[in-house]
């Protein structure tokens, strides 16, 4: 099964926020681009007809980016609708009749994770888990352990290379640069260790609150949102040596090493924050104990990692809005020219929204008799406007059984083993931080005095 092309797309939550936004844009790119002359079954608990679906399926894509005149008739000629409660079996007995004759289907699950279990048994007891896969969007679990069980009910009817855990982040191009800037350029390996990196931070931040999401985002808060898996996603892509090979197991079983080599969060080295007015957010608890901003220092403990300490931090309500990693390469070991001692070291930027910029930072000699330099930036800069939507790929990738981009059990299990002392009764208290601020003053004390690089 593994090889062979799904022949159907069911995808449960179709009424839902996540499908608007893009789930169905995404559809109508695969089938302007012919990837997608397969059944395509929405299900929800909404009462709508087909002709409701489509209706909401051309609203979407109306809304992101416009009607492709021939994707849109493609889509909205394969589109079908169930609607259905998930915890009634009569609901999984009419997705199997829609499926027909598919014999290999995949299963979208857009819903809130607590659904996963009752969608997969009800799956299951239809006989419609038979030669599908399953795919699933994060949050994979809210720690340790509730992860640990929900993989034991997916792998009741799954096998692990039937499984696809989204994490979108892996699917934007801009990561993907990531590992193909590392292992492409022979120039970058040789210093890409202990040897020359004196330390790695990685800030996603921005400018917005929570966009009346209180009631959701008070149950995550910024560790479980974005750290457990985004961010440590590519911290795991900076740190991991050279597959071998660029298949999909190849590249997971890098990344997976990473993950196992990096120790657990102290409580001590983590920041919490939350942004003076988040209380009053609708949906938040008065008294909430959310963080909405995180900050931390991560050690590896690996030949080629150890001593080099890993900052992440990210936050809502920050000054602005970018994601970018900043690698601070060591100063060279003897100053030839005086000016070099307290001039800034060299660092490698990688900027991974709004725009991608690969940036080299160096020293140059300025013009004239005296051997006095001046910081100098060789960059390259790409716009993202054209490029392939995360969810495009993903949808892609997962009908075609690739796993590259999606998370495997052992990452999923270590990224919560590495959050999970943070999550619970010791971790650190909230610290207030005004809107439009880098956050808690405390932040910077993780750096030992180096400071933070703020995007600018």
């Amino acid at each position: 099964m593994s090889n062979e092309r799904s022949d159907a797309l069911v995808f449960f939550g179709a009424s839902g926020d996540l499908a608007f936004k893009d789930i169905f844009p995404a559809l109508q790119g695969l089938a302007a681009s012919g990837l997608l002359d397969i059944p395509v079954i929405g299900v929800s608990r909404s009462d709508w007809t087909r002709d409701d679906l489509v209706a909401r399926a051309r609203a979407s894509v109306e809304a992101h980016g416009g009607v492709d005149p021939i994707g849109f008739p493609r889509l909205a000629k394969q589109l079908q609708y169930v609607r259905g409660e998930y915890g009634e079996h009569s609901t999984f007995e009419r997705i199997k009749q829609a499926l027909g004759q598919a014999k290999h289907p995949l299963h979208y699950l857009a819903i809130p994770p607590s659904g996963f279990a009752t969608v997969v048994q009800g799956l299951a007891d239809a006989g419609a888990a038979d030669g599908a896969r399953v795919m699933v969007e994060k949050p994979f679990g809210r720690d340790l352990a509730s992860a640990r069980e929900l993989d034991l009910v997916l792998h009741k009817y799954f096998r692990e290379r039937a499984i696809f855990r989204i994490d979108h982040y892996l699917g934007k191009e801009p990561v993907q640069n990531l590992v193909y800037f590392r292992f492409a350029n022979s120039f970058l390996e040789p210093v890409w260790n202990r040897d020359h990196v004196e330390r790695i931070e990685i800030t996603m931040a921005e400018n917005f609150g929570i966009r009346n999401r209180g009631k959701l985002y008070d149950e995550l808060g910024a560790i479980r949102d974005v750290v457990q898996n985004h961010l440590l996603q590519i911290a795991a892509l900076l740190l991991m040596e050279p597959p071998a090979g660029y298949d999909p197991e190849a590249i997971r079983d890098a990344k997976g090493q990473a993950f196992r080599a990096m120790r657990p969060l102290d409580p001590a080295e983590v920041v919490r924050g939350q942004f003076e007015g988040y209380r009053q957010e609708a949906g938040v608890a008065p008294d909430s104990d959310v963080e909405t901003y995180a900050a931390m220092r991560i050690h590896l403990d690996s030949w080629r990692w150890e001593g080099v300490p890993i900052y992440i931090r990210t936050g809502k309500s920050l000054p602005i809005t970018s994601t970018e990693v900043f690698v601070v390469l060591k100063s060279p070991p003897h100053a030839v020219f005086e000016d070099v001692r307290t001039a800034s070291p060299n660092h490698v930027r990688f900027r991974l929204s709004p725009e991608v910029v690969i940036e080299l930072g160096a020293r140059a000699k300025k013009p004239g008799d005296a051997n006095v330099g001046e910081e100098v930036n060789l960059f390259a800069c790409r716009s993202t406007l054209n490029v392939l939507p995360a969810y495009h790929r993903l949808l892609a990738d997962a009908m075609r059984g690739d796993q590259t981009l999606f998370a495997r059990t052992d990452a999923v299990d270590h990224s919560w083993r590495i959050v999970d002392p943070v999550l619970g009764k010791d971790r650190p208290p909230v610290q207030p931080y005004a809107p439009g601020t880098w956050g808690p003053p405390a932040a910077a004390s993780l750096l030992n005095g180096a400071g933070w690089h703020d995007p600018e």
